[in-house]
């Protein structure tokens, strides 16, 4: 972008309207969450590792996703942190482009990523006898193909925020620079850009949700078939905590982007960004994870050799 075309050279976040007190209680709150992510998450992805046992695709994906939810706190809340504990906090034009760039293909990676993990849960629950047949090299395609698709449409997101002239105000309503908030400052028509957002979000949202939830409807079809109660309750436990998860990511970002703007739309943006930049990635290990009895086993062998040792 040439200098003419933008005069703004970085922008202030505001972050959350609230009182001194109030951001320092927020503040020792969400620094706790972004711990137990980034360390939740890396523990799930150096289990993964050191245990021969869980390197099957369904552990492969998840590896991926724990990778997508350490990347989202590092994108997303360093910049809210330090804007709760100091009176500004601003963000030069370029590395705002980019915290843009890797937050929208951390979303729409994640969601391909739990599209893809519903369907290795529907082949493995559906069609055990031929899983590793149907997985053994579809897992690897589907993740490349989840991380470029991810990254192509994020490039597509800011290519048009790229063409757009920003010459003020220069106050981003957010904590850090969320796509919508950043769109507000540009003094060009939008319109473009919007619907384009509108139109990925059909496509990233929408569709893979309606795939998820196909998936999910014939696994529970299936455990309506086991004849042992013990064993319908565990699948049943097993899949309405998935659906939370998914419920939550995909509930949040649908609202956020495709739904009716309320009397104060930023601080909803705020609230739902929360969800999915924090909240989300915090709740994947305990959901996926630490509920999952061959997870707890392999960390059990794991403490145990290295006792031993």
């Amino acid at each position: 972008m040439t200098e003419n075309q933008t005069s703004i050279t970085e922008f202030l976040l505001l972050g959350f309207p609230v009182g001194q007190r109030a951001q320092l209680l927020l503040f020792g709150l969400f620094s706790r969450f972004c711990a137990f992510t980034l360390l939740g998450n890396g523990a799930i992805l150096g289990l993964i590792g050191l245990a021969s046992r869980l390197h099957t695709p369904m552990y492969f994906f998840l590896s991926h996703l724990a990778i997508v939810d350490m990347s989202y706190a590092s994108n997303n809340v360093p910049k809210m942190l330090a804007k709760l504990v100091s009176k500004k906090s601003t963000i030069f034009f370029a590395p705002c482009i980019m915290q843009t760039f890797f937050y929208m293909a951390f979303a729409h990676t994640e969601c391909l990523i739990l599209v893809v993990m519903s369907y290795d849960q529907y082949v493995a629950i559906c069609h055990p006898l031929h899983y590793t047949a149907i997985m053994s090299w579809r897992c690897t395609v589907q993740i490349i193909t989840s991380w470029a698709c991810g990254s192509l449409l994020a490039l597509v997101h800011v290519s048009l925020i790229l063409r757009l002239p920003f010459c003020g105000p220069h106050e981003i309503n957010h904590f850090f620079c969320e796509l919508l908030s950043a769109l507000k400052l540009a003094c060009a028509d939008t319109r473009l850009n919007h619907v384009v957002v509108f139109a990925a979000s059909v496509f990233i949202l929408v569709g893979p949700l309606c795939l998820v939830l196909v998936s999910y409807t014939c696994i529970l079809f299936a455990f309506l078939r086991i004849q042992s109660g013990e064993g319908r309750r565990e699948g049943f436990s097993t899949c309405s905590s998935h659906l939370c998860v998914v419920g939550l990511f995909f509930g949040s970002a649908i609202v956020m982007y495709m739904g009716p703007k309320s009397s104060h739309p930023e601080e909803q943006q705020k609230v739902l960004s929360l969800f999915y930049s924090l909240f989300n990635p915090m709740l994947n290990p305990l959901i996926y994870s630490l509920r999952n009895t061959e997870v707890k086993g392999a960390l059990w062998r794991v403490l145990w050799k290295q006792r031993a040792m």
